[in-house]
């Protein structure tokens, strides 16, 4: 286009010349050994324009013919060339591909035409060939060539890596790992692999350190930074928290400053500050996750802080905490606990059938038992209560790829994954029965509960295994009709077997023996009862 503009430029820039001359007619005289040449202005103007026209065509032309054996070999330098990156474009879309053969063939050509120390793809597509043929050797030997090159040192270190951890050399695809991760952190595989081995082996300074030289090189964002390093401080605080507790504190509450919802992180900041005796910033840092993220072991950790607290100061510290998170399922069921324990019924029940009504899980329905327990004692309900927890859904715990934990880890021990535990229901319990999760469960729960029996029920006694019919109560017994057949009928019993005598001439008479059988006895009558 600007080749263009410029031809137009120079033909307008002409013609306006020759234009301003025409309106200017003179006339031009030329003494040249001895001889008058006189001429007019234009003529003159038009032959010196045809003078450096033939000069340039003929300056072009000589041009040409020296160049000619430079442009004829780069000519067919250019088209060989395109041959051999046509061949080499093929091949690598036949490795991806899987076709060995074709990707061979491919191979063999390019390097024909190319030069492998011109054009590194060569050495490339002849390991991916060397692989997908099954001659990992030649692919090692392969990618340790690109690795030694600087201009390929990450795909061979990367190639390297795949290979190492394909063969379970674990420690090789770790060195190999940490070296590209160390002169090239912005590689999501090298940082990913190494960041996850140090994690694995505890040394949390390397790990931050990385983590940082990621985010410098943008390979993560910042919120995606900021968690991952708040994880890495509890962790680092979990290990120092025994040893180095102000440490530890520090640690923790930087992560809290990074993920302000981090529920380990500020349960072990709490542990550091009651190591130091100050019980009013641990229960500050616990209040303040508590807002943000009603946990139960926020909960635990706030209630038991303060050693030789009775029950009713307990109770108290619950009802702190349902103060600050209203009309929550957790802040209710803290209350209901506490209250409990300090004998306080009617208040426990309360909040546990709000609970129930607000969500009613499987740890709602085995408190509402417990307090009917140790309330009334009656076993019916707590039998009620018993059914519906079968029934509700299963209260959320700590999970990782499928590993169900008690306590929170900074990595999963499946995969391997930094953050990967979350709270929540299990995968295995996520299918319930299928009054699960139905409106008005907890509603028709409670309508359905059976009163206080006002009568102990008396059980009945235990009949011998032999018998068929168990005895009756006296209270119970009526007289029989008049059938003189029938009550002078007498049930005949049949003779029980004798028992093999013993080695030693007697039967054993052990008390443990004797109480063990009747033991044994008793416990099938009562699976009989019911």
């Amino acid at each position: 286009m600007l080749i263009i503009l410029f031809f137009i430029l120079t033909i307008l820039s002409l013609g306006f010349g020759f234009a301003w001359l025409a309106d200017r007619p003179g006339s031009l005289s030329i003494v040249w050994q001895g001889q008058l040449i006189e001429m007019s202005l234009m003529v003159a103007a038009s032959a010196m324009l045809a003078i450096v026209a033939t000069i340039m065509i003929l300056w072009w032309f000589v041009r040409t013919l020296w160049t000619s054996p430079h442009s004829v070999r780069r000519y067919f330098r250019a088209r060989t060339r395109d041959r051999g990156y046509q061949a080499l474009s093929t091949g690598l879309i036949a490795a991806g591909a899987g076709n060995a053969a074709l990707a061979h063939k491919m191979s063999t050509r390019a390097r024909s035409l190319l030069r492998a120390d011109q054009e590194p793809l060569i050495l490339v597509l002849e390991a991916q060939t060397a692989v997908i043929e099954g001659r990992h050797d030649e692919a090692r030997r392969l990618y340790q060539q690109m690795a030694d090159d600087p201009e390929t040192r990450e795909l061979g270190l990367r190639g390297l890596y795949v290979e190492a951890d394909r063969l379970g050399a674990h420690e090789a695809a770790r060195q190999y790992a940490e070296t590209a991760a160390e002169s090239a952190p912005y590689l999501p595989w090298a940082a990913k692999a190494t960041l996850e081995h140090r994690c694995r082996v505890g040394n949390w300074d390397d790990s931050i350190r990385l983590l940082d030289q990621q985010r410098v090189a943008h390979v993560l964002n910042r919120a995606e930074a900021d968690r991952l390093k708040a994880v890495l401080l509890t962790a680092k605080a979990e290990d120092r928290l025994e040893s180095e507790p102000v440490a530890a504190r520090d640690d923790a509450l930087h992560a809290l400053k990074l993920a302000k919802d981090l529920v380990p992180a500020a349960i072990v900041a709490a542990k550091a500050y009651l190591r130091e005796d100050n019980l009013r910033k641990a229960s500050s840092v616990l209040e303040q996750v508590w807002k943000l993220n009603p946990h139960p072991e926020i909960a635990k950790a706030y209630l038991r802080a303060r050693s030789g607290d009775s029950a009713v100061d307990r109770l108290k510290r619950a009802e702190r905490l349902e103060s600050l998170r209203t009309n929550n399922v957790e802040s209710l069921l803290v209350v209901a606990e506490a209250a409990l324990d300090a004998q306080e019924f009617t208040k426990a029940r309360a909040k546990a059938e709000a609970a129930a009504r607000m969500n009613s899980s499987e740890r709602v329905y085995l408190l509402l038992a417990d307090i009917e327990e140790a309330e009334t004692g009656d076993q019916g309900r707590i039998r009620h209560w018993m059914a519906q927890a079968l029934k509700a859904g299963r209260d959320p715990t700590w999970v990782a790829d499928g590993y169900v934990s008690d306590k929170w880890m900074p990595l999963s021990p499946i995969t391997g994954r930094l953050d990967a535990f979350e709270w929540k229901v299990p995968f295995d319990q996520l299918e319930g029965p299928a009054e699960e999760g139905t409106p008005g469960h907890a509603a028709i729960a409670l309508e359905t509960l059976p009163p206080v029996s006002t009568t102990e029920p008396q059980p009945a006694p235990l009949a011998p295994v032999a018998a068929s019919v168990p005895a009756a109560p006296l209270a119970e017994q009526v007289p029989a009709p008049a059938a003189p057949v029938v009550a002078n009928k007498v049930e005949r019993k049949p003779k029980p077997e004798p028992s093999p005598e013993p080695f030693f001439g007697r039967p054993p008479d052990d008390p443990g023996v004797r109480e063990g059988a009747q033991a044994s006895t008793d416990h099938k009558n009562r699976l009989k009862l019911f």
